[in-house]
């Protein structure tokens, strides 16, 4: 720190130093934000083998009420399930019929501003992104959360055929979910007879294409699937974190939505949550 504040300062053009302290600041912040996380972590880990609050505040140098405060405020461990740090949240662009435009669906838009939303209370900051037209998109980030089906994207498709367990199938009625595992299949309530308002989508943390990370993953049959998943991680990311952690997973889950509206009623994991490892 004192030898990047020392080069910082040496910076004699005055709009050149502005912009290199704001830069720095934000990248301090970030770093304070994950240390803080980190240290909540490690308490919460400590006590739930068993230790007492007074026994982790004598061994960190620390007085007992500083570690129960620490353990109880600050960011949550369990945002680190999105990423650290800055995400970017990826949804797909689709062409305009009646133009050379291209737009995001307002199912896809809305899938992703509650991600944003998602990662937002846990300090995360976060970026957008798409993938274009064509399908293409640079999977070879960090901190990539992208909401895109196996049919946009020859690069997600390739992805998705990553996963050990689960897989995207394709046949006359339609696109449907099954675990390799046992064999299910999981179809959208649109494709049976009589319709009903249920979907089904997946979530899953899988490989990038050069091997250097992962990518969170996020896609439904039909949008209200992909809004179901949304639902699942805001109200039970907690226990999601516990499971799996930053490793490998995937899962299928189901949605029962409001026929009207679209938005989710109730949600539930129809396979187990499989650890890749």
């Amino acid at each position: 720190m004192p030898g990047e504040f020392e080069r910082i300062s040496r910076i004699q053009d005055p709009y050149e130093l502005l912009r290199a302290t704001t830069s720095r600041l934000a990248e301090a912040q970030q770093e304070v934000t994950e240390l803080s996380r980190l240290r909540r972590r490690l308490i919460q880990d400590l006590h739930a083998q068993g230790l007492s609050y007074a026994d982790i505040a004598k061994e960190a140098g620390l007085s007992r009420g500083r570690i129960h405060q620490i353990r109880h405020t600050g960011p949550a461990p369990e945002g680190a399930f999105l990423g650290v740090g800055n995400v970017t949240v990826v949804t797909p662009l689709r062409p305009d019929p009646v133009s050379d435009r291209t737009y995001v669906a307002l199912d896809d838009l809305n899938t992703g501003k509650q991600l944003e939303e998602l990662a937002r209370t846990f300090d995360l900051k976060v970026d957008y992104d798409h993938v274009s037209v064509d399908g293409v998109v640079d999977l070879n980030r960090t901190g990539l959360l992208v909401v895109c089906g196996p049919r946009m994207s020859e690069a997600v498709r390739e992805t998705y055929a990553k996963d050990p367990v689960i897989a995207w199938e394709r046949d006359d009625v339609g696109w449907l979910l099954r675990d390799t595992r046992t064999g299910q299949g999981y179809r959208s309530g649109q494709e049976e007879e009589p319709q009903r308002p249920y979907d089904v989508g997946y979530l899953g943390r899988l490989p990038r294409p050069d091997g250097q990370g992962n990518i969170l993953v996020i896609a439904g049959v039909h949008p209200e699937g992909s809004l179901g998943v949304v639902h699942l991680l805001t109200t039970d990311i907690g226990s999601l974190w516990g499971q799996v952690g930053d490793e490998a997973f995937s899962v299928v889950v189901g949605t029962e939505y409001d026929a009207q509206t679209h938005e989710p009623v109730r949600t539930e994991l129809l396979t187990p949550v499989y650890k890749h490892a």
